[in-house]
C-alpha cells in the first residue's frame, strides 16, 4: 500500500503480488476521500503502509488490475523486502527509513568481510 504526503492532496495505490503475473498489479488507487478509505482498509487488514509521494503519483496513473512498469520493479522489490525482513504492522515508512536499512546492510556485510579477512590472515 502506497501512500501520498498528507500535506498534499491524499493519493493512494494497493498493490497485489500473488506470483500469478509477472510483476505486481494496481488492485485499488484513488484521491482524497477515496485514498483515505484504502488506506484504512489496508490499516484494518494489517496490510503494512509505505509513504513515497513520487511512487503513489507514478502508480495512480495505471490502470486498475495493470502490472507495474519494469522500471519500477527493483523499487517494489526494495519496499516488498523492507516489509518482509522487519514484518511491521500498522506502521508508515517512507524512503529515508529503507535506505537506512539499506545501508545498515551494508555497513553490517562491510563488517562480515573484514571478519573473514582478519582470520584468513
Amino acid at each position: 500500500m502506497l501512500k501520498s504526503n498528507p500535506n498534499q492532496k491524499k493519493r493512494a495505490v494497493a498493490l497485489k503480488y500473488d506470483g500469478s503475473e509477472v510483476a505486481p498489479i494496481v488492485i485499488a488507487s484513488g484521491m482524497g476521500y477515496l485514498a483515505e478509505k484504502i488506506v484504512e482498509t489496508a490499516v484494518q487488514n494489517e496490510v503494512p503502509v509505505f509513504e513515497d509521494d513520487s511512487l503513489a503519483t507514478m502508480l495512480s496513473r495505471l490502470e486498475l488490475g495493470q502490472e507495474i512498469p519494469e522500471e519500477l520493479y527493483q523499487t517494489i522489490v526494495d519496499i516488498y523486502i523492507y516489509f518482509l525482513n522487519y514484518s511491521l504492522k500498522d506502521d508508515k515508512i517512507t524512503t529515508e527509513e529503507i535506505n537506512g536499512v539499506e545501508e545498515k546492510q551494508e555497513d553490517q556485510e562491510h563488517q562480515e568481510e573484514q571478519t573473514l579477512l582478519q582470520e584468513d590472515q
